[in-house]
């Protein structure tokens, strides 16, 4: 049986590891102004570059049930069944549109809710395809997903409020004290797959985020050492290396870096930065074949 997985840009990953895993990908759609774009043709810089122009946040907008319908007919032409990741719930309505599409399909469409975002929908995906080479259904695989779901760690650490209070996502109040007080909060993702602010870091990104891998890497003693994401919206390449250093130091397998996707970035603006990976140990595979 072929399974090929899916998911929204959202997923933030480089296409060599698209291609590598060969995950299809629906895009959202990034609105500027009078001109809309799909996730993918505009970058972060671009969008940033927008807002201090216009002094405006772009806006993003979800899949809808029939683009997905149309995408998950248009790929079963090329396999036997979809295993697809969404956006968490708790933040888009992507998840529900694929769900609903997904009806219209029985058992041949599995929509997975990652219940987080970026490249902790990666470390889900990749997962999943290592199952389906390994010879496992596609219920068997929503299963052992379902069970590791928790475990995708997902956090970020943000330079300014700025994105998420012209957004909507944080008040007046907070955007002034952080600004005030040089403050760089850390948004984790919660196992419902919500977001909130976690420790409050302060000083320069270096100082910041060294600080903050430390704290990760203490907080989950028994991180699956496989796979590990290093994800950006944008960061000075020696913040960027400092962090790569300290992972390799703390023995990880494979380290990748990758670019946070235009509708992440619109809300969490430039200088963001998170470390992505399964908190549960290692994973090992046996082959069904």
């Amino acid at each position: 049986m072929k399974i090929l997985i899916t998911a929204e840009t959202t997923i933030d990953l480089p296409k060599r590891m698209l291609d590598q895993y060969q995950i299809k990908l629906l895009p959202f759609t990034v609105i500027m102004g009078d001109k809309e774009y799909a996730d993918g043709e505009v970058s972060p810089d671009e969008l940033y570059a927008y807002t201090k122009e216009t002094k405006k946040l772009p806006k993003t907008s979800a899949v809808n049930a029939f683009q997905y319908k149309a995408f998950f007919e248009e790929t079963l032409k090329e396999c036997d069944a979809i295993i697809h990741f969404s956006l968490s719930s708790a933040i888009s309505s992507s998840c529900k549109n694929a769900m609903e599409a997904a009806e219209s399909f029985g058992e041949k469409v599995i929509v997975i809710d990652s219940k987080t975002l970026s490249t902790g929908i990666a470390v889900q995906a990749i997962y999943a395809k290592e199952l389906a080479d390994a010879g496992y259904e596609p219920k068997e695989i929503e299963r052992l997903v379902l069970e590791r779901r928790a475990h995708a760690k997902a956090s970020f650490t943000i330079e300014t409020l700025d994105n998420l209070y012209k957004g909507g996502r944080c008040n007046a109040l907070s955007l002034l004290g952080a600004n005030l007080l040089n403050l760089k909060p850390e948004i984790i993702v919660q196992e419902d797959g919500s977001m909130t602010k976690n420790h409050v870091y302060r000083g320069p990104l270096m100082k910041v985020n060294s600080k903050y891998v430390d704290d990760q890497l203490a907080a989950h003693p028994n991180i699956d050492k496989k796979i590990i994401f290093i994800t950006h919206s944008g960061l000075p390449a020696n913040v960027l290396a400092m962090m790569r250093q300290k992972l390799k130091d703390a023995g990880f397998e494979r380290i990748e870096e990758t670019r946070a996707s235009a509708t992440i970035s619109v809300y969490c603006g430039p200088n963001t930065v998170g470390v992505l990976f399964y908190d549960d140990g290692p994973h090992p595979i046996v082959a069904k074949h």
